[in-house]
């Protein structure tokens, strides 16, 4: 696998050089900017040229990661080489914000199944319920074809999300990459690290991701209750405060948090479920423990490969970011620590991260965690 990777700026333009060192080579090209960069036709279009035989997939974020910086405002560009496998790519339009599980379905539907091992996704980070995204993927590909991705951001804007798929960057879209052959090891986790307060409280009503009420009250305003001061900025300061899910099955560990509030029927929407039936809880940072559950996913990601991974595709939640500020390169530094020198580090940060939490267990959509997906050839 030999890999392409450069970062554009307003002020330094491409910083590793002219771009298309790989040229006709590369397979895939993957690009995370800012919602206003990749809506710029011409910049994408120089991507295109570059590597006429790629694939190029992106989407809009919330903060870009390139090798251990964090920025904003710029594109990081991932130009990929494979020796031994190949990807195809399928993206659908979202018809509606409860089109998530169709969309899943349509998504692995289209992409050829003979000799699939992994699919990776990007959605819009604001029309859909991830959720039922994941449910409708999983249901439709092979058990065991492995499913990482993300939701895309707009920083701590919640306005407009774009994906890029082998055209211009569009709202309202979910793009999905196959990738095919044997020799392809594929490693995978989601971690978080926030602590929780508070009692739990049952969900007595919502539906799909729209919570209602908690205990039989407005969801919205007991939420604002525990926010005080911070419920002035809903639903950017709610990243501050997700919520942990149990549900009625018995599975935990699932965060949630807020994409948009609506005053008049006091609720709140997520980017995925919540499940009436389940107990939620509030949480809150603690530094040390986000720093701890990216390197913890860095360790269990690694474990999925042999040796060094050639690629590492980190998708960390906004939230995050906003908690961590300027201690925010850690977690991406801890990152490179496990996994060695020798691996390229590539990213975004997100509006909900698609993983299991570990290899083999089940794919779940997060929030606040931090998910890693490696890969080396063999």
């Amino acid at each position: 696998m030999l890999i392409e990777h450069n970062r554009w700026t307003e002020a330094r333009g491409w910083e590793s050089g002219p771009l298309g060192r790989l040229g006709e080579g590369a397979q895939l090209v993957l690009l995370f900017g800012s919602r206003a960069l990749l809506g710029r036709e011409g910049q994408v279009n120089d991507v295109q040229r570059a590597f006429p035989g790629a694939h190029v997939v992106g989407c809009s974020t919330a903060g870009e990661i390139h090798g251990t910086e964090v920025s904003d405002d710029s594109l990081v560009l991932t130009a990929v080489r494979f020796e031994h496998t190949r990807v195809a790519t399928a993206k659908t339009r979202i018809e509606g914000s409860t089109d998530g599980y169709g969309a899943g379905r349509r998504l692995g539907r289209s992409l050829p199944q003979d000799g699939l091992v992994h699919v990776f996704v990007l959605s819009d980070g604001l029309g859909l319920n991830g959720s039922e995204l994941v449910r409708g993927l999983t249901e439709t590909l092979p058990p065991e074809v492995s499913l990482t991705g993300g939701l895309s951001g707009d920083g701590a804007s919640f306005a407009q999300t774009v994906v890029l798929c082998d055209g211009a960057a569009e709202s309202n879209v979910v793009a999905a990459v196959g990738f095919y052959g044997a020799r392809l090891e594929v490693g995978y986790a989601s971690q978080g690290g926030w602590d929780q307060f508070g009692p739990e409280r049952l969900i007595t009503r919502a539906q799909g991701n729209v919570l209602y009420e908690l205990d039989r009250r407005s969801a919205l305003d007991l939420y604002k209750s525990y926010l005080g001061a911070h419920s002035a900025g809903l639903p950017a300061t709610g990243l501050l405060f997700p919520l942990s899910l149990r549900t009625a099955d018995g599975q935990t560990g699932l965060v949630r948090t807020i994409l948009a509030v609506n005053e008049a029927e006091g609720s709140m929407t997520f980017a995925g479920d919540m499940p009436e039936g389940a107990y939620a809880r509030l949480m809150r940072a603690n530094f040390d423990r986000l720093i701890d559950g990216s390197t913890g996913a860095a360790r269990s990601s690694s474990a999925g490969v042999r040796g060094e991974p050639d690629l590492a595709v980190l998708i960390s939640c906004v939230g995050r970011k906003l908690v961590l500020k300027q201690r925010i390169e850690e977690e991406v530094e801890g990152v490179r620590d496990v996994l060695g020198a020798g691996t390229v580090l590539t990213g975004f940060y997100s509006y909900g991260e698609i993983s299991p939490f570990t290899p083999g267990a089940k794919c779940s959509l997060h929030n606040q965690t931090m998910t890693i997906t490696t890969f080396k050839e063999t």
